[in-house]
């Protein structure tokens, strides 16, 4: 890692389950990243706003309640409104197969599931931003 990357992590919607957006920032935390966590129930305004705010390299969106498929793309959106549309979009939480590659489609870089590697989340994170920036 070249520089320590800032990484957004937002729980978008009405989900209430914290644990893996909590889990996943110390893992990025103590892997050398800059984590900003927001918090339960954003909208996907303000979490696009807290990215263009703390000039984050990537979004981490974590989501359990089954609204990935309306909650990704309106985040999405929302950071190309504010001009920050190459920020780097990845998911996780109980995300079906089939979704989860309706999102990669949509232009989320990656959806992890439950489950997986907390350290192959950070290196895959840190090597996709470094060929980001090089």
């Amino acid at each position: 890692m070249k520089r320590p990357y800032r990484i957004v992590v937002a729980k978008p919607g009405l989900d209430g389950h914290d644990r893996g957006a909590k889990t996943i920032t110390r893992a990025l935390r103590d892997h050398g990243f800059e984590v900003i966590y927001t918090g339960l129930h954003q909208t996907p305004e303000q979490i696009a706003e807290t990215a263009l705010q703390e000039d984050a390299d990537g979004v981490g969106l974590s989501l359990l309640s089954g609204a990935h498929l309306t909650l990704f793309p309106r985040v999405m959106e929302e950071l190309r409104r504010r001009e920050i549309g190459s920020v780097l979009v990845f998911g996780g939480g109980v995300i079906p197969d089939s979704d989860a590659k309706a999102l990669r489609e949509q232009g989320v870089a990656q959806v992890f599931g439950p489950g997986s590697s907390l350290k192959e989340i950070a290196t895959w994170l840190e090597t996709t931003l470094d060929s980001h920036e090089g």
